[in-house]
């Protein structure tokens, strides 16, 4: 009976401590568990799969969540391409929070997308929603301006952000869309319609973006939305348009821009910390680039 007892009286004892507001240690392990964010942009092309194809079996050796920015069906975003994009990264479908693209607006309204992919991207009058990710938020966007009431300062898509912002004060936010402010791509290259959402983001302390749009991989040192270096409040941006469609040239690098490749199609995976992140570009078998750090949140 004395054991009996003994027991009773730890187990009332634990009980306590829980409820005392004491972490079991299990639940405090969960949580400071990393997050991971894997993708890329410009992905699919029905004409020539081999590239989608190469970069989804990457994605099949990295765990976590998956970020498609823009330009995922090609040519024309249609429900056809869709049905291309689906034999590829359409196997990470269930874990895939997308950003849409100007080729997905060439279908009317970009309808495919939002119905392939239905409440995971976001309401379609938008496309554009945020979601947590560990002890991160994560905010995406729609870069097709004239198709969500323009990216103005005063437009409808800023002020949903910087109310979102103000909302999830994270210690640590990254925000993804298709169209790059800063991109040393021949193809396109820098974006200044992209600047009001920088602006917000970088109001609100946020610390990394990611595009696509340039197919190609490019990763920028912290900077201001005017392009000045500035490693204390600066956010690093991320070009990754590597996610299959084919590749194009960089002839001249923009300022601060650190990292470069224009011949690999890959992913960008992102290890999400509490106060910190790791990144780490993976290329297709039998290429040797590769680009990886550590970068601190403000």
């Amino acid at each position: 009976m004395d054991r009996i007892l003994l027991a009773c009286v730890l187990c009332l004892m634990i009980s306590a401590s829980w409820s005392s507001g004491q972490t079991k240690p299990v639940v405090r392990a969960a949580m400071d568990e990393p997050a991971i964010l894997v993708g890329a942009g410009d992905i699919a092309d029905c004409r020539d799969l081999s590239g989608a194809e190469a970069t989804a079996k990457l994605l099949e050796q990295v765990p976590g969540t998956v970020m498609a920015v823009g330009d995922l069906a090609y040519p024309d975003g249609s429900v056809e391409n869709f049905q291309c994009y689906d034999k590829t990264w359409g196997r990470a479908k269930a874990r895939t929070r997308p950003a849409v693209g100007n080729h997905e607006f060439h279908a009317a309204g970009g309808t495919p997308y939002f119905d392939y992919f239905g409440a995971s991207a976001g309401d379609p009058k938008d496309g554009y929603y945020s979601y947590e990710l560990g002890t991160w938020h994560i905010v995406v966007l729609n870069s097709e301006c004239r198709d969500v009431g323009g990216c103005d300062a005063v437009s409808r898509q800023v002020q949903w952000l910087r109310t979102d912002l103000a909302a999830h004060p994270a210690a640590c936010t990254l925000a993804y869309w298709h169209k790059p402010l800063f991109s040393s791509g021949s193809a396109h290259g820098n974006d200044p319609e992209m600047r009001p959402l920088w602006q917000a983001l970088y109001d609100a302390n946020a610390d990394v973006v990611i595009n696509g749009h340039d197919h190609n991989y490019e990763r920028f040192a912290p900077q201001t939305p005017d392009g000045r270096s500035d490693a204390a409040r600066g956010i690093r941006e991320f070009v990754v348009g590597t996610g299959g469609k084919n590749h194009r040239p960089i002839v001249l690098a923009k300022p601060n821009s650190e990292s470069r490749n224009a011949d690999a199609y890959g992913v960008l995976k992102l290890t999400l910390r509490a106060g910190a992140y790791d990144w780490q570009f993976i290329p297709e078998p039998g290429k040797q680039f590769s680009d990886s750090g550590t970068g601190k949140c403000h």
